[in-house]
This record gives C-alpha cells, sequence and structure tokens, in this order.
C-alpha cells in the first residue's frame, strides 16, 4: 500500500496550525479575565465612567501607541532575508501604523484636552513594561514570536475598541469625533488579524516558532491589561 505523503503533510500541518489557534484562544481568554480586573473597564461597562476617566484612558494610551510602529520597524530589520515575508509584512505594518497616535491626539484635545500636557507625559508603569518588552523581543534576531504580541494588541482593535468606543458615547454622549481613534481600529485591525492569520496558516511557523508565538502573547497579554490598571502611575 502507498501512502499519499503530501496528503499527511498537509494534515499535520493542518493539526499544528490548530493547535497554535487553541493555544492562543486560551490565552485570549486570560485577556479577558485580566481585562474584567480594569478598574477603568468595570466603570464603564457599569456606566459610571466618566469623561476624566475617558480623557485619562486616552492620555495612557497615547504614550504607548507612538512606539507601536517604532518596535515593529526594528522588527522587520531584524528578520534575515530567510523570513522575507515577515519582514515585509512588518514593513508595511509599520507604514500603516505610524499615525495612529495623532488620531488618539485629535480625540483627546476633541473631548477637552491640552495637547501640550498629552504630548509632555510620560508612560504609567504599565505601558513602561510593555514598550521595554516590545523593544526588547523587536531586538532579537528573526523575532517571529511578536506575532503572538500581534495577536493580542491587533485582537483588542479588532474585537473590543468599537465597543469600548460605543460604550462611552452611550455613557457620556460623545460623537464619534471623539471616539474615532478607537472606532477606526475596528476596521484596520480587523484586516491585521487577517494578514496575521494567513501568517500563521502559511506554513512558516514550525513548533519552536509556535511556542514563542504563544509565549510572547501571555507575556503581551498581561502587561497590556497592566497598562489599562496602572493608569497615571
Amino acid at each position: 500500500m502507498t501512502i499519499d505523503t503530501t496528503t499527511a503533510a498537509d494534515d499535520l500541518r493542518s493539526a499544528d496550525v490548530s493547535t497554535l489557534f487553541e493555544r492562543l484562544g486560551e490565552v485570549w481568554v486570560e485577556l479577558e479575565e485580566y481585562l474584567e480586573r480594569v478598574p477603568v473597564l468595570r466603570r464603564l461597562g457599569d456606566g459610571t465612567v466618566t469623561i476624566d476617566d475617558y480623557r485619562r484612558l486616552l492620555f495612557n494610551l497615547r504614550q504607548q501607541v507612538v512606539d507601536g510602529s517604532p518596535w515593529i520597524s526594528r522588527a522587520a530589520s531584524n528578520f534575515d532575508i530567510d523570513h522575507f515575508e515577515l519582514r515585509a509584512a512588518a514593513i508595511k505594518h509599520a507604514e500603516e501604523e505610524h499615525r495612529d497616535y495623532l488620531m488618539l491626539e485629535r480625540d483627546y484635545v476633541a473631548i477637552g484636552g491640552s495637547l501640550a500636557e498629552l504630548r509632555a507625559g510620560r508612560k504609567n508603569l504599565g505601558s513602561e513594561a510593555l514598550s521595554g518588552y516590545m523593544f526588547h523581543y523587536a531586538d532579537q534576531p528573526n523575532p517571529v514570536g511578536l506575532l503572538g504580541a500581534m495577536f493580542i494588541i491587533e485582537g483588542l482593535g479588532a474585537k473590543r475598541a468599537a465597543g469600548w468606543a460605543g460604550r462611552f458615547q452611550e455613557v457620556l454622549g460623545l460623537a464619534d469625533s471623539q471616539v474615532h481613534f478607537m472606532q477606526y481600529h475596528q476596521e484596520a485591525d480587523s484586516e491585521h488579524t487577517g494578514d496575521l492569520e494567513a501568517i500563521l496558516t502559511s506554513g512558516m511557523i514550525d513548533d519552536a516558532a509556535a511556542d514563542e508565538i504563544v509565549r510572547c502573547a501571555q507575556v503581551v497579554a498581561r502587561l497590556y491589561a497592566l497598562q489599562l490598571e496602572e493608569l497615571d502611575r
């Protein structure tokens, strides 16, 4: 009896991909549990959130969002030619995101915040930890694990940002022009998560890379929630 080795190999890769997505799904469940404990999000959910809460949230997010494109660019520069597709994807992503913080700044000013104070702000404890980790990891040779970071960060934009924006509008009576940053990321990050899924299912990810992706997702999930917990600290 002969065995169709091509089909067998494809089945094995499919099983590996399914396992990776299952592991990432478990990390997402952990993230949801972290977010449930974030005070500002709890107030948003129960309708007691204030305009000051929203202003503080934008203030704290901005200090880390500014670093997004630079760490992606750093990662791109550390992919070698054997990881050309990942390097190209990172370069494209960095270009798409390098102006994101400007949308956030416009929202902040639209709710009465001072642009000068916003730009003079510093990262909170969680943002310091998150940005430090991202730049450290991006400096590694072929930092494939950062796909796990993308899974968390882009997933939040695609799955949660628009819901948060709508709830802020519902409770505080805000206009679209005051929540544009969060609204925009539902569509933009949904596209990015589609790109990420294509990479994860492309056959480029071996077992070692999958372990790195999951571990990075675990760290980023905890640190992203931490920056939301540590507003202004």
